[in-house]
């Protein structure tokens, strides 16, 4: 086997329809990949969505495993592949038809340890302008908007930052995955956002502490739906709390000391959402400028609140301390 595709899903069998379906009409040869669903809440559809597959893709497994947190279903997935080349990709992808033949060629023809490509945006709607600001902000060579998994790097095949390789659409050698300690803790259910951890960037540091190639190739793509409730400043700023959370925990996890608030962002944040200051203030900046400011206010509530839980609970130290989290 050559390729091992592994999709954790979790009460989104709607979405996964398409991107099964994108996957089965691959232009790469049906014997030469084998495709495992990791199913990470079995209580809707999709076994029985994934079942009407069987035909349709030569090698389709249907794995539950009830514990929660993507990390748990990515790594399922991987005790179960029979190939080295692990790839990983969300639910809620729709692949390009060369997708796999790219993933291969950046493997092979590369020897990279990582092989990402373009995630393409598709809108649900036509977004506002502010999130279009956001995804242009790089030039049209380069675009990128993290918060939405979103990135276009051009048509040419090259070496990137393995930070790039975003999760939704990650290709990787499963030795260095190993070497690596395996995922940290992702996507955890709402309760359990203490237990959040972050993810594969950890890999990706670990790819370019030890110097090793990450390919991104334009073949290696896919497109990633982009619904109407995430085009909101109630979802970035959701995501930014998180990604706050995450760096906390990187940041103990490592011993960094370096990132702290900004004093003077603090005080401007402290005064953005009334007042005679906040109304003067948002006359002077334009949306974008504003929008950023109150992405960076949540990042740091996210980052401080992980902080102070981690003073108080033993339990999470010893979470957060945990050599890897491949064993369960």
């Amino acid at each position: 086997m050559e390729l091992s595709v592994i999709i954790p899903t979790c009460n989104r069998s709607n979405c996964l329809v398409q991107a099964l379906a994108s996957i089965a009409g691959q232009t790469f040869a049906r014997d030469r990949f084998e495709l495992i669903v990791v199913d990470n809440a079995p209580h809707d559809e999709t076994a029985d969505i994934t079942g009407c597959f069987k035909g349709k893709i030569a090698y389709l497994r249907y794995i539950a495993e009830p514990l929660p947190g993507l990390h748990n279903a990515r790594h399922r997935g991987m005790r179960e592949a029979r190939s080295e080349r692990l790839v990983f990709v969300d639910d809620d992808i729709e692949a390009t038809p060369e997708w796999l033949a790219g993933v291969w060629e950046g493997f092979t023809n590369y020897d990279a340890v990582m092989v990402g490509g373009k995630n393409i945006p598709k809108w649900e709607c036509d977004p506002p302008e502010w999130v279009m600001h956001f995804w242009d902000a790089n030039g049209e060579a380069n675009q990128s908007l993290g918060y939405l998994s979103v990135l276009d790097f051009g048509d040419s095949i090259r070496e990137i930052d393995p930070s790039y390789i975003y999760g939704c659409n990650f290709s990787i050698l499963r030795s260095v995955l190993l070497e690596a300690g395996g995922f940290h803790p992702d996507s955890m259910p709402e309760e359990l956002l203490r237990l959040r951890g972050d993810g594969e960037s950890h890999i990706s540091r670990y790819v370019s502490a030890k110097g090793l190639k990450a390919i991104y190739h334009p073949r290696a793509s896919v497109y990633h739906k982009v619904p109407t409730s995430r085009m909101t400043l109630e979802y970035f700023r959701k995501r930014a709390f998180s990604q706050g959370v995450s760096d906390s925990y990187t940041m103990l996890r490592c011993g960094w000391v370096g990132k702290h608030p900004i004093p003077g962002l603090w005080f401007v944040c402290r005064f953005l959402h009334g007042g005679v200051f906040g109304y003067f203030f948002r006359k002077l900046v334009s949306n974008s400028q504003y929008i950023r400011l109150l992405l960076e206010e949540s990042y740091w509530q996210g980052y401080h609140w992980y902080l102070e839980l981690f003073n108080k609970d033993e339990s999470l130290r010893e979470w957060v301390m945990r050599p890897d989290y491949l064993e369960t």
